[in-house]
């Protein structure tokens, strides 16, 4: 494998990375942004009112994202392990 074919792996693997983290990262900064204004406006500043809907949100969206994520991974093994098996080793 060269120099370039393993620079074009790893700009694979990061894009990869942020179409697979980015549902549920999304999902909690407008998650946060909108409690952010909730508090902001009624001017309640309780640490849990931030929290407990976060992690709620955030875990329901794994399971919501999760085949599109499972996907994408799936995807990607089998490009770079075709990639391994074309390069001979």
């Amino acid at each position: 494998m060269t120099e370039a074919e393993l620079i074009d792996v790893a700009r694979e693997s990061i894009f990869t990375l942020i179409l697979v983290a980015a549902p549920p990262l999304l999902t909690g900064l407008a998650i946060g942004l909108v409690v952010s204004i909730l508090q902001t406006v009624t001017q309640i500043q309780e640490s849990t009112l931030t929290f407990v809907p976060k992690v709620l949100l955030v875990f329901a969206s794994l399971i919501v994202f999760m085949p599109f994520m499972l996907n994408t991974l799936n995807d990607f093994w089998k490009a770079v392990l075709d990639r391994a098996i074309a390069g001979g080793g």
